[in-house]
Order: structure tokens, then sequence, then C-alpha cells
């Protein structure tokens, strides 16, 4: 079984793969303050639920692939990797581990290393050219070259923290939950606020999805344009650009990574 670990700036996504199928998944808050003792009694709590492996932490585990865009999250998961799957091959994804996709931007060290296992997995399962719109803190648009390359992207302010600012900076406006409204035309204030928000976002998605795919390649309708993270469901029915919706998108790329760089360790 391969334990995949994808820490973003919120959220923290965590996959267990049996071959090529992921079997169980969990999300947990990110937290910076979390010691790796911490950590590993985290994960001890969430697989000592699973049927397949065993009681003691490690126990069924024979690998793991981590990426994270918290410098203090991987440092401490560097720690648990080393402390309580000593024997378990790792692969933290950082520079120097064999992706298979070439970078092609002026500074590449400055990529999330998520954006690039993304594009791993789109490449694998898709091909190229695409665009992969991962709804997580940043919206984040990667584009990928017909050729299987990481040509750069566009980062934008992601829907929560779009909420929470207006709901802080809005004297009159409040926090809400991310829902679909009624209709576009709200009736009150806080579906006035989730058609802002839902509506906005599905038209800033069309609107950078279809500039990049007419950047990307000479005919736009050859680029498939992929949905991840974990508010994604919130735009895919309102947006007419996006092809594929895959909600485990980054954890398939971790899995792919690990398998291109373990032969190597």
């Amino acid at each position: 079984m391969l334990l995949t670990i994808d820490v973003g700036n919120t959220h923290t996504v965590l996959g267990l793969f049996d071959g090529e199928d992921i079997v169980e998944h969990w999300r947990i808050s990110t937290d910076a303050r979390r010691t790796a003792d911490e950590l590993a009694v985290l994960l001890q709590g969430l697989m000592g639920m699973h049927p397949l492996l065993g009681d003691e932490l490690g126990d069924g585990i024979d690998g793991i692939a981590i990426c994270a865009t918290v410098p203090s999250v991987l440092h401490e998961l560097r720690e648990v990797t080393r402390r309580y799957y000593g024997d378990v091959p790792a692969v933290l994804v950082e520079p120097g581990v064999k992706t298979g996709v070439p970078i092609l931007t002026d500074h590449p060290k400055e990529v999330g290393a998520d954006r690039i296992i993304n594009a791993v997995a789109a490449v694998e399962l898709y091909g190229g050219p695409a665009i992969v719109v991962d709804f997580g803190t940043a919206t984040t648009f990667d584009a990928v070259s017909a050729r299987g390359e990481y040509v750069g992207g566009v980062i934008a302010p992601g829907i929560e923290i779009s909420v929470e600012a207006l709901g802080v900076k809005g004297a009159q406006l409040r926090k809400i939950e991310v829902a679909r409204p009624r209709s576009v035309i709200g009736k009150n204030t806080v579906e006035a606020m989730q058609a802002g928000i839902v509506y906005g976002f599905a038209g800033q998605v069309d609107g950078v999805v279809n500039r990049m795919a007419r950047e990307l390649a000479s005919d736009p309708d050859d680029v498939t344009v992929i949905a991840t993270g974990g508010l994604a469901p919130m735009v895919l029915g309102e947006s007419s650009v996006i092809d594929e919706h895959e909600p485990w998108l980054t954890l398939m790329g971790l899995r792919l990574v690990y398998e291109r760089n373990v032969s190597r360790m």
C-alpha cells in the first residue's frame, strides 16, 4: 500500500493506494504548529481504522509520497518518515526529484510542488495540451504543452479567501456558507454574496482558461481542461470550459512520481 500526502496551505489530503486504485482518503486541516510526533499520532489514528492496515504505525505501508506547500510541515513530515517509517521508501517532492515533466518557466524552483504534481497526472491521464484548474487556498491554472511540458500558469485568490475577505472588509457583510444560490439575482444579502462567489468564479475560470487555451494551442479545442481541488464541485456546473473533474489528481500524480523515483533510491 502506498500512502500519499498532499499538504496545502489550508487542508492536507491523504490517500491510500492499492496498486493504481485509491482505496481510502482523508482530508484534515493543515497546522504548521504540529510536531512530527503529533503528525505520527494523527496518521496512526486515521490509518488504524482501515481494515487492510495493521494496528501498529507503518503496518501495511510499502511506500510514502509527499508534496507540501508549507515548508515547516514538510520538515516535520520528513522527520515522521525517518522516525516512524524508517524502513519504508519515501519520496518527498522537491528539487532533484524525477517527475518526467520539464518545467519551462523563468524560475523552475519557484513553482509549487503540487502544481508540478498536477501536471504529471494530467499528462499521464489526458496527455497535452492541457490546463489544470485547482480550487484550493488559491485558484491556480497550470498549462501543459502538447509535448508534456509545464509551461506556466495563473494564480488567483481562492474561493474561501475571497469569502473571508468579503466578510471581514464589508461593513454590512458577514461570513457565509459557500453554496449555490436559488438564482443569479439574489433576493437577500447572503444569496447575493453566494451568487457573486459561485457565478463570479465560474466566469473567472471561463475567461482565464479561454485566454490560456488560445496561447497554448493553435486550436483551443484541442486543450483538455481538468478541474481538481476541494471546492471544484461548486463551480463545475456553471463553467462551460471544464472537460474533466478529477478530485484525486494530486494524489495520482504523487503515485506516479513515487514510481518514477523509488527504483533510484
